[in-house]
């Protein structure tokens, strides 16, 4: 069974203090989440360490938003995969479609940083997903495939089992606007089809992938019920622990 996991990244908000009570705001209201998902926060880099700290003792995950495609030396404003091991980082959040947009980050940067991840046994995360102009012009499962084949095809089978996904409408994304569930469950079918035809079926089946669209507690519902959405890359709502465990709570049973 894949995991369910729900993801929340902060991006450039909150202070130190300022997370230190949203973790454990949300630590407080962890029992009300089934043991089955995987809780990982994603804070700014100098809140890592006393989140992770606060977090220690319970099974919630704390990754970062990025890392740098270089191992060590003189690259100024940088933070390592290494770096990031080694203040108890588990996760972390790639090809961001606000980082491929504002700071051009290509696939060629992108799989050095998966790769750099992964030889420090960090969890990629890794972003994919259409412009609105795309998905208008009927190219979105074209861009889509091509953000994967260019990046996750590189890797070897057994890395590609240890990464996550999030496919993340860029339409979607602080807009207001939310893609259906159908058409998240389309796009996530598309996803795990291009994965069966460089891994196999059992690899893609195996591999969770989040959605990442402005996902709230009005929506999760319907979105985690759809066969291929294993849960969520939360950005706004998981600013509030409330909201953050509401989506949590949001998977059907069965799944």
């Amino acid at each position: 069974m894949r995991k369910q996991i729900v993801a929340g990244n902060w991006k450039m908000n909150t202070t130190v203090s300022e997370g230190a009570k949203l973790i454990n705001d949300i630590i407080a209201l962890k029992n009300e989440v089934p043991t089955e998902v995987e809780l990982i926060v994603n804070p700014p880099f100098t809140h890592i360490i006393p989140v992770a700290e606060a977090a220690k003792q319970t099974t919630i995950k704390v990754g970062a938003q990025n890392c740098s495609n270089h191992t060590k030396g003189a690259y100024t404003g940088e933070v390592s995969a290494e770096m990031l091991a080694s203040i108890g980082a588990s996760h972390v959040i790639l090809g961001h479609s606000e980082r491929r947009e504002y700071f051009m980050e290509d696939s060629k940067m992108l799989l050095e940083k998966v790769k750099q991840t992964l030889a420090n046994q960090l969890t990629p995360i890794f972003c994919c997903g259409e412009r609105l102009d795309e998905r208008e012009s009927n190219q979105h499962f074209n861009v889509v495939k091509s953000q994967i084949e260019e990046v996750l095809f590189a890797l070897s089978a057994s890395d590609a089992k240890s990464v996550v996904i999030a496919y993340e409408p860029v339409w979607a994304i602080g807009t207001g606007k939310t893609a259906s569930s159908e058409q998240a469950q389309e796009m996530h079918l598309f996803i795990r089809k291009t994965l069966a035809e460089k891994f196999g079926n059992d690899i893609a089946q195996s591999i969770s992938i989040l959605y990442g669209g402005s996902c709230k507690p009005s929506n999760a519902v319907e979105l985690f019920n759809q066969p291929d959405v294993d849960g969520g890359l939360i950005g706004g709502a998981s600013l509030v622990a409330e909201d953050f465990i509401a989506i949590a709570k949001s998977f059907p049973k069965s799944k």
